[in-house]
């Protein structure tokens, strides 16, 4: 665990959608994790009172006055930390926002960022959730990470991640909505960048059966199946030989 006196050099990223019940929690114990001084709340066109039970926990908070997606609001977030932070220097763990008081566990994931020995770490939690119907997507984006750039992913959708901002940059732009974890982990790897796999002992709600649930899943499937597609049609672009000019 780091010294709670270092120097703060971690930044957090929310995203967060409805999750007024849950939100306060996270953000407690993400200010809590050693080295981080500040946590963005990027309130992805929430109904409830998510950005305001956010703010009183201690985030900033940035709104979207519409719902734009799990990408777009990681974008914003690592924008808004760019206001505070003009020297970028800061190391970005994104997290869920339904974490609660467990998201104190992100600590991990810093370590192997802070001393340099990954580029991103991917968490995989060592107490699982019931995901339903969740697996077929799993599968799909584990076996096209694998197919794309040889890394084997344990928990290839694991949205807690941290990175150096230079690894960030180097993934954008993003892809879209709930294709951004396949596509940041193909992207990183295809360009040398290193990523490792923490174990963590986080827990969030788990995934439901009824018909919001299942309408989830399915735009988790077509994201993912759409970054997939991309990136198999860039690295086809790559290997097909180029005529010479006449």
């Amino acid at each position: 665990m780091s010294d709670p006196s270092a120097k703060p050099d971690t930044a957090v990223i929310i995203s967060a959608k409805d999750e007024a019940d849950r939100i306060g929690a996270t953000v407690t114990a993400a200010l809590a994790i050693p080295g981080v001084d500040l946590v963005v709340v990027v309130d992805d066109g929430s109904f409830d009172d998510t950005g305001r039970v956010a703010k009183a926990a201690g985030a900033r908070v940035v709104r979207h006055s519409r719902n734009r997606g799990k990408a777009a609001a990681m974008e914003s977030g690592a924008e808004a930390v760019r206001l505070f932070d003009e020297e970028e220097t800061r190391h970005l763990l994104f997290l869920d926002a339904d974490l609660g008081d467990t998201a104190g566990e992100a600590a991990r994931l810093i370590e192997p960022v802070r001393d340099g020995s990954a580029d991103m770490t991917i968490a995989t939690f060592s107490t699982r959730v019931k995901l339903g119907g969740h697996g077929f997507v799993v599968r799909l984006a584990r076996e096209g990470i694998k197919r794309a750039s040889g890394w084997v992913a344990t928990q290839p959708l694991n949205g807690q991640r941290c990175l150096t901002r230079a690894a960030f940059e180097a993934a954008r732009p993003l892809a879209h909505g709930f294709g951004v974890e396949t596509g940041l982990t193909i992207d990183l790897v295809r360009k040398g960048f290193r990523v490792v796999e923490v174990e963590v002992n986080m827990a969030h709600r788990a995934t439901g059966t009824d018909w919001h649930a299942q309408l989830h899943r399915a735009r988790q499937f077509r994201d993912v199946a759409l970054a997939l597609a991309t990136r198999e049609q860039a690295l086809a672009n790559l290997k097909r030989p180029t005529r010479p000019p006449r």
